[in-house]
């Protein structure tokens, strides 16, 4: 990374922390405001955070191991989140989930070689009667079919397209 993005970074993390409370209560929320600008969440972004709040790094770090929404790693711009409840499973999540993996050419727990998608497993999305349930982002997508699959995925990839035209850019911290 370099020194001013560094720099960038920590005056982002020092905003959001104020923004927030400037308290420990402010930790969760700054967390997934790093998340959502840079694509993951380093371990100088960590330090910092604990730095800011005056806290124990491990403290940190155990927020963002917990969380699912939450990585280390670099998440792709769309993450798509397949709920895998009994209730899905009894809906026909399997067929739903295969179809992702064809369409996407990736599996579960990973992100495609162009970083617009990651393709994960969620617990549970509290939409039990609603089954088969994905979370793309923040929108929620149910009875999924894998006829639909490809429509969701194909929406993605024009919202993509739009995006990129904006020409904003994403540093990967």
């Amino acid at each position: 990374m370099l020194t001013s993005e560094r720099d960038q970074l920590t005056e982002n993390i020092a905003q959001w922390i104020d923004q927030y409370g400037g308290n420990r209560s402010a930790l969760l929320p700054t967390l997934q405001e790093i998340q959502k600008r840079t694509g993951r969440i380093t371990e100088y972004a960590m330090q910092v955070v604990a730095d800011r709040l005056n806290i124990h790094p491990v403290e940190v770090y155990g927020v963002v191991s917990f969380y699912a929404f939450l990585d280390k790693k670099y998440k792709g711009k769309f993450v798509i989140r397949l709920c895998r409840t009994i209730s899905c499973d009894m809906a026909g999540k399997d067929r739903v989930a295969l179809q992702l993996q064809n369409d996407l050419g990736i599996k579960f727990g990973e992100s495609s070689a162009d970083g617009r998608f990651t393709l994960e497993w969620a617990n549970c999305l509290g939409l039990c009667d609603h089954g088969p349930a994905l979370l793309v982002n923040s929108q929620v997508f149910t009875h999924v079919t894998p006829e639909k699959v490809h429509d969701i995925i194909e929406g993605c990839r024009k919202a993509f397209g739009a995006h990129a035209l904006q020409k904003e850019e994403v540093h990967i911290v």
